[in-house]
């Protein structure tokens, strides 16, 4: 089934640069100029992945994806002009998976959603349900338990919560976890990984994920 992707973007040039390389790939393309059309945009064609502008009118994308994170895990890659540090793990702390800066390659864009959507297309292939005291996790169905309530886990939240149960115990350091969950052909910001473990914690409750200094993250939660 092809592809489905979203760009928002208010500016023409930008939007139509994306879109006549992502339709030579052959995914089916969609667009909005600002946020209200985004969220609508979004809601009807249901987007495998949304490339999204922070910098919009009527409503920034920052607000865009906490309204769309509301119904849906989408895969989203912010653009952003901003250079600052702040700047680019503030779009992440909202729930992106991904950013990329203005000016960037569109080659770069292309190869970065199809590494997302390659994570995003790879089966469980009847992977074993993972199991903590507190946690339970079904790679297959994608569904995760904390005392048996389900969570509501992003796409990379999932990704990143199964390698630390499947390292349970171990000390896992930010390359490693990037390789794990975004795949050894991220080329990202190494503290996506800082920004996706605050979010996990928020999910699951500080006690679960501790910080080794200077080191990287363990999962803590034991078996019995």
């Amino acid at each position: 089934m092809t592809a489905k992707i979203l760009i928002v973007d208010d500016e023409p040039g930008i939007r139509n640069l994306i879109s006549a390389y992502l339709k030579k790939e052959g995914y089916q393309v969609f667009e909005a100029i600002d946020g209200p059309a985004a969220v609508k945009v979004a809601r009807l064609v249901k987007p495998d992945l949304i490339i999204l502008d922070i910098m919009l009118p009527g409503m920034d994308g920052l607000e865009v994806l906490n309204q769309i994170r509301r119904e849906s895990q989408v895969y989203v890659i912010f653009l952003t002009a901003r250079t600052e540090e702040t700047d680019k793990i503030v779009g992440l702390s909202v729930g992106g998976d991904d950013y990329l800066t203005k000016p960037f390659s569109p080659r770069e864009l292309v190869a970065r959603v199809k590494a997302a959507l390659r994570r995003l297309q790879t089966p469980g292939a009847g992977a074993a349900i993972l199991v903590t005291k507190h946690l339970r996790l079904d790679p297959d169905s994608r569904q995760a338990w904390l005392q048996d309530e389900p969570l509501s886990l992003t796409f990379m939240e999932f990704n990143l919560l199964q390698s630390l149960m499947e390292h349970r115990g171990q000390v896992l350091n930010r390359d490693q976890l990037l390789e794990n969950v975004w795949g050894q052909d991220y080329y990202g910001e190494t503290r996506v990984v800082d920004v996706h473990v605050g979010h996990l914690r928020q999910k699951l409750g500080s006690r679960f994920i501790s910080t080794v200094r200077g080191v990287g993250y363990r999962l803590e939660d034991s078996l019995d």
